[in-house]
């Protein structure tokens, strides 16, 4: 029998473990020449999660956990459950429900047809609002431009089955702001796609913050590309060429018209202007500087608690 280890990044989910549990075991019942092997990975929750997963534990020994000793964040997360993972492939998902634990099957089945990696396009239920459809497709769009890595559009979700020659490679990875995201992309090997639609979360809040995701956006643009450099330097060219022009046509109106150009209305808003670009450009650089900084301390990703390896 083939074992599917099932990786679960778990952050203040202690009414999903049980449920999202059950759903799996369901699921690997119809499933006769598989068996299950799930990872739950404690992100430093603050109620009852760790101690949820540890009586599954002893009631089930398909169940191992990991505990971090705080948070680390998501991507950390399922980087530490793949690390520990020893099935033949990994299938990762989040513990909230809303990736289905229904659609393991037709991952298993394009992973036995060859493929190395099956992601998932998402669609959003027509419940979900328009803002968040638009500024998710708009973000996978710009990651897409912005980047080396192109992501099909839905195809951003963290519920992907990865074969065991990838998590090879995934484990020899040090980086210190891993995007398994783009880095399921960046890495190749025969991949393919199944589309679901995102289910609503059971219980609980989400985690993600609006600056949470800013900061996770700026993370997967900055992780493969130096291409916001090359567009800080451009930007650059183009306001000195602005200026430039700008300046002749002051000289040519004044010494033609006779005339002077005042207002200190548009001076200020001038150097206002230019002020913000060059900030712009400052942070752009600062980002990268900042991710060479964390990188060379060469620090883990995650610090464990605990484990029942």
């Amino acid at each position: 029998m083939k074992k599917i280890s099932i990786v679960i990044p778990a952050h203040n989910e202690e009414d999903n473990i049980a449920l999202i549990h059950h759903r799996i075991k369901d699921v690997f019942r119809t499933l006769d020449n598989y068996r299950s092997e799930i990872i739950f990975v404690n992100d430093g929750s603050r109620d009852l999660t760790q101690k949820n997963i540890e009586k599954l534990a002893l009631e089930n020994e398909e169940i191992k956990f990991i505990e971090f000793s705080r948070n680390f964040g998501h991507q950390p997360a399922v980087k530490a459950g793949i690390d520990y993972s020893t099935g033949n492939a990994v299938i990762s998902m989040d513990a909230d429900l809303q990736h289905p634990p229904e659609l393991i099957p037709d991952l298993i089945k394009k992973w036995e047809e060859g493929f190395d990696i099956v992601y998932t396009i998402r669609k959003y239920p027509t419940e979900i609002s328009y803002f968040k459809r638009k500024t998710s497709h708009f973000y996978y769009k710009l990651l897409s431009s912005l980047s080396d890595v192109n992501l099909v559009k839905g195809g951003g979700s963290d519920f992907r089955l990865m074969d065991s020659s990838v998590v090879e490679v995934v484990r020899n990875m040090n980086e210190s702001d891993i995007f398994l995201r783009g880095l399921s992309t960046w890495m190749g090997f025969r991949q393919t796609g199944v589309h679901f639609t995102a289910g609503e979360r059971t219980s609980g809040e989400s985690s993600y913050n609006l600056h949470k995701m800013m900061k996770f956006a700026f993370t997967g643009i900055t992780a493969f590309s130096v291409r916001p450099l090359y567009l800080a330097a451009y930007l650059g060219f183009l306001f000195s060429a602005i200026a430039v022009v700008g300046y002749l046509i002051y000289v040519i109106h004044a010494l033609t018209k006779h005339t002077e150009i005042s207002g200190w209305a548009s001076l200020i808003m001038t150097v206002v202007f230019f002020g913000g670009v060059q900030l712009i450009i400052l942070g752009i650089i600062g980002i990268y500087l900042g991710k060479i900084f964390k990188q060379v301390k060469e620090r883990p990703n995650y610090i464990i608690r605990s484990k029942n390896f």
